[in-house]
């Protein structure tokens, strides 16, 4: 079974880290935090799921 509050914790981080990446006017680099999390907890969830 998939750890969510795992991932939650993941996609939220990722989320914050990206904020402050946008702040700094850097969009490339929110953009590859958020792809970077999106892969991270779609690994881990299918992992657990199978």
């Amino acid at each position: 079974m998939a750890d969510y509050q795992k991932l939650y914790t993941i996609i939220f981080n990722a989320v914050t880290d990206a904020l402050n990446a946008l702040d700094e006017q850097n969009a490339g680099q929110a953009k590859e935090i958020l792809r970077a999390a999106q892969q991270a907890t779609e690994e881990r969830y299918i992992d657990a799921e199978g």
